[in-house]
């Protein structure tokens, strides 16, 4: 039997699928009670945001290499961030990528967002007091959680 090795990953979604996730979540970010405020004040421009998210998650989900930032100085200066704050963003986008019609996209935006958020949080904490130890986001069969 005869192997065959693919060098380029197995299609995932589309750019339009990627801006839909992220336009979708965004919108209920915006939306939601606690988060709207946080985001609408720390972004003037929500065009160029959202354009920026995009190329974001193309740069993850499709390796386009189109995102040059660098999204964690940023987050370090947020002021009074905390563990309930990521699980809830994280739930939102879960709840959002899962009602997404690509369940291959969404199972794998999902894992990423869990990893970024847990990168996110573990570098603000630090950010924050550079000789404690930080506390870690869980992810568990029954969502997030902090230790």
């Amino acid at each position: 039997m005869e192997t065959t090795y693919h060098s380029e990953p197995a299609f995932l979604c589309t750019e339009d699928e990627i801006a839909a996730l992220v336009h979708g979540f965004y919108a209920r970010v915006r939306a939601d009670e606690v988060l709207g405020p946080i985001f609408d004040a720390h972004i003037d421009d929500w065009d160029r945001h959202l354009a920026l998210l995009c190329d974001f998650w193309s740069s993850m989900l499709l390796r386009t290499g189109r995102f040059s930032g660098a999204p964690m100085p940023k987050h370090a200066a947020l002021p009074d961030l905390s563990a309930d704050l990521f699980r809830r963003w994280l739930a939102l986008f879960a709840d959002t990528a899962n009602a997404q019609p690509n369940q291959r996209m969404a199972r794998q935006a999902v894992a990423m967002a869990e990893r970024i958020a847990q990168s996110l949080w573990m570098g603000w904490q630090m950010h924050r007091n550079p000789s404690g130890i930080a506390s870690p986001l869980r992810v568990t069969a029954e969502g997030v959680s902090s230790e």
